[in-house]
């Protein structure tokens, strides 16, 4: 049994080695991955790790370097699908030797600051990559031995901020869409609590009046099919858009769905597009145009600022951008004016 000294306080290796019977030298030799230790010895020392609940500061390949290879990813109370951008943390990752843990910390951005500091401290982990803001204040608390990066991507909601809000796609959208021909836009936003969703609506506002466009105005979402149907039902049959500039896949198939209601074609009466490149688009009729977002560079960016940290160099320079645009059925030329004919063009790049 640990003893009464070591109930109130943390366990140290020389506790671990009082209980096991051997030197604080051999179980350091032990956490050290040295080998030439008898089987009866390994054992005993394993025992005493797991009575005491040992979590040394230093699980290390190497006790003098302090390199243990584990890095870590924290996020917020996972409240959304973090695979995509997972995969690309941990793939790159892995590429560079590494292992990674996901820590997910809930209570707001101080309890997460608060387990930022913990992580750092228990020398468990070479490197610290935080997917969610941390208090400014954390910065200063850090020792150098743990390497951290900040890549806040999204709050403490999953609200995606700084280069998941860029709106640039929804202006190329509505330009691409005007050159063939559309005058009259309707946006339909998303969650105004949401960076992404005001950043697209002040991009399309701005776009649609620089390029002197007719709208429909803008119809103030949730990100739900039902907000896409409701924004069509709420037309005027006078006010009719050609093209309507949605602010997820998902609102978009309530567009498409409150078109055909109201007894409408897509993309013969109005074009629609999407935003997410959520899967079941591809296999809607018609097909739906959408923006793709690339969730593994996203992760594999961070990723990587994290390791160059590690290792003292600069990451690689990636201009790509997360953003591309998928041209498929849902938008074409607009209606031609009465009395006129011609052929119909779909609206590719």
């Amino acid at each position: 049994m640990a003893g009464a000294d070591t109930a109130r306080r943390r366990p140290t290796i020389t506790d671990v080695a009082r209980l096991a019977g051997v030197s604080p030298q051999t179980v350091s030799r032990f956490l050290r991955f040295n080998g030439g230790l008898k089987p009866a010895t390994v054992a005993r020392v394993e025992n005493a790790i797991r009575e005491l609940d040992y979590r040394p500061n230093l699980v290390a390949r190497s006790m003098r370097t302090r390199k243990t290879g584990r890095l870590a990813i924290l996020m917020p109370a996972i409240g959304f699908n973090p695979s995509r951008m997972l995969a690309g943390a941990g793939a790159t990752a892995d590429g560079a030797g590494y292992f990674v843990d996901v820590v997910s910390a809930g209570g707001g951005v101080r309890a997460r600051s608060e387990r930022l500091l913990e992580l750092a401290d228990s020398g468990q982990f070479e490197g610290i990559l935080s997917l969610a803001p941390v208090l400014p204040s954390v910065e200063h608390q850090l020792h150098h031995r743990t390497t951290v990066v900040i890549s806040a991507d999204f709050d403490d909601e999953m609200r995606g901020i700084k280069d998941l809000a860029d709106a640039t796609p929804l202006v190329r959208m509505v330009e691409h869409l005007a050159s063939l021909g559309h005058s009259r836009f309707l946006h339909v936003a998303g969650d105004a609590q949401f960076a992404s969703a005001r950043a697209r609506k002040q991009s399309y506002l701005e776009t649609v009046e620089r390029l002197g466009l007719a709208s429909a105005g803008v119809f103030d979402g949730d990100w739900s099919g039902e907000s896409g149907i409701e924004a069509i039902r709420s037309l005027p049959n006078r006010a009719r858009p050609t093209a309507v500039i949605a602010a997820n896949d998902v609102v978009a198939a309530g567009v498409v769905r409150g078109v055909r209601e109201r007894g409408w074609d897509v993309p013969g009466d109005i074009s629609v597009t999407g935003w997410d490149n959520n899967d079941i688009g591809q296999f809607m009729t018609p097909s739906l145009t959408t923006v793709d977002v690339d969730l593994e560079r996203l992760g594999s960016k961070a990723m990587a600022k994290l390791i160059a940290g590690l290792r003292g160099t600069e990451p690689e320079a990636d201009d790509e951008s997360l953003f591309r645009i998928i041209w498929r059925e849902s938008t074409a030329e607009p209606p031609l004016p009465p009395g006129r004919t011609g052929v119909r063009f779909s609206a590719g790049p």
